[in-house]
């Protein structure tokens, strides 16, 4: 017998990343429902996509109604991130890459997920010196803690991707790197060249539905995923 529909949670789907995860759900035949999580809704309508606005700089603290009445949900996929730069302040940027991805981890379970997948960042160690590594390898911990059957997080070196046509502001070390990966690729390691956001999206769709337990995808693994 065929495995019944799903549904699903995806946080951040106005990113680079999550604008793909959000994609491939809604041409999962296997999904018969995708709830998204974003500060603002995307602009798109779909049979399935059912959208839930919420502001994450203050969702450990004030949740609010989105992440209070989540519906019933199989799985999340979670691809919140920015950086210091964009968030004025070391402690803007925790507010969203430890505290809200937290928060909505826990919304998830309780809202009956069983597996999660989310977007971390190559280097994550919360033994690190450097702050933004140090706080996504702390991130990494506490969705561990949670208790998951399945967690799997992907660690990508620098993003390719258009996200001026998100109304993002260009990073210039995604820049540079994927610059860098073009002239000297065969120098650089697989783990090190900038990755597709589309390829990061696809391993982490693969990934959650079948694996079981932690698992951590660097970027060579993700860009040979089929």
């Amino acid at each position: 017998m065929d495995a019944p529909a799903r549904a699903v949670l995806v946080a951040g789907a106005t990113g680079l990343v999550g604008r793909e995860l959000l994609a491939g759900l809604l041409a999962d035949d296997g999904v018969a429902a995708v709830h998204s999580l974003g500060r603002r809704d995307v602009p798109l309508r779909h049979p399935k996509l059912i959208q839930h606005q919420v502001d994450f700089k203050t969702a450990s603290t004030d949740s609010g109604q989105a992440l209070r009445e989540l519906p019933r949900v199989d799985e999340a996929f979670i691809a919140l991130g920015t950086t210091i730069k964009v968030a004025g302040s070391q402690e803007a940027f925790r507010a969203v890459d430890h505290d809200a991805v937290i928060a909505v981890a826990k919304a998830a379970k309780a809202a009956g997920a069983k597996r999660l997948g989310v977007v971390s960042a190559m280097g994550a160690d919360k033994r690190s010196a450097i702050f933004y590594n140090r706080v996504k390898g702390e991130t990494e911990e506490a969705l561990a803690a949670l208790g998951f059957d399945t967690l799997v997080i992907a660690r990508p070196s620098f993003l390719a991707g258009d996200r001026e046509s998100l109304g993002q502001p260009v990073r210039g070390g995604e820049k540079l790197a994927l610059r860098i990966s073009r002239v000297f690729a065969p120098l650089v390691p697989d783990n090190y060249k900038s990755i597709d956001a589309k390829l990061v999206a696809r391993a982490l769709l693969q990934g959650v539905p079948r694996l079981q337990g932690r698992h951590v995808l660097l970027s060579g693994a993700m860009r040979k995923s089929p």
